[in-house]
């Protein structure tokens, strides 16, 4: 069955901006003169602008015209084992950037007591609906919203002296070496656990994503040597500017 029009006139201005006819920044030809171009009316012009725009290839700028949105430039998360604080609280975030030579920067930080989710207690060991310390923050890449990362402690941890967890001020250190210091709670080993999903509405909209758009959610749990769930701390990475890199063992270069 043939495509809609309006999808044909889509998939070819589509063409034209991977191919770079139609370049990064570029002011795109107005309503009529798509219209002219491939002989339709208007409403069939809205309907393909409002296609590549869901698909964020091109902009509407209110009194400027529609424009062909700038390339993103994907940010590379190293996941490899015993990197750094394992990739708590952005641990490694900073020098990654650096690394890259891109510019970084964060939110506010959230601080608070939650009840658990189930996916979470599941993986700290605890009965659904337990409450748990949490620790967020969103993080920024060029001054673009890259990645929000959640960290879910359990309030076990408080209670038997570990206070900084519920103060809203960043643990310098890092959350991980401050409860090795302050309960012997050493981090021996991680698990990661990697899912793919639709980006919800409230996502869609929070890093400005086509309804389309698919999330990276990656669940990191730290362990100690007898098997005691430290914390996990779980990031959203919208798949359209992030990639990850995984490394086992040393190699030469």
């Amino acid at each position: 069955m043939a495509l809609p029009m309006y999808l044909r006139i889509a998939d070819d201005l589509r063409r034209q901006i991977e191919s770079g006819i139609l370049a990064r920044g570029e002011k795109l030809p107005t309503e009529s003169e798509l219209g002219e171009k491939y002989d339709v009316s208007r409403n069939t012009v809205r309907d393909a602008i409002g296609r590549l725009t869901e698909l964020r290839l091109i902009e509407p700028r209110p009194g400027k015209g529609t424009y062909v949105t700038e390339a993103i430039e994907p940010f590379v998360t190293d996941l490899s084992p015993q990197t750094g604080d394992g990739v708590e609280e952005g641990q490694t975030y900073p020098a990654e950037a650096m690394r890259q030579h891109r510019e970084r920067s964060a939110g506010p930080l959230a601080v608070g007591l939650l009840r658990c989710p189930p996916e979470v207690a599941d993986l700290l060991g605890l009965p659904p609906e337990t409450e748990v310390i949490i620790r967020g923050q969103d993080r920024y890449i060029d001054n673009v919203l890259w990645s929000a990362q959640t960290s879910y402690y359990p309030r076990k941890w408080y209670d038997d002296g570990a206070g900084r967890l519920l103060k809203s001020a960043d643990i310098t250190e890092g959350p991980i070496r401050y409860l090795g210091s302050a309960l012997g709670l050493k981090q021996v080993a991680y698990e990661d656990w990697i899912t793919v999903r639709p980006a919800k509405e409230d996502e869609s909209q929070r890093f400005g994503l086509p309804h389309t758009a698919s999330m990276f959610q990656i669940y990191r749990t730290g362990f100690t040597a007898d098997g005691t769930a430290i914390c996990v701390t779980v990031t959203l990475y919208p798949a359209d500017r992030n990639q990850f890199r995984y490394q086992y063992s040393n190699l030469p270069g």
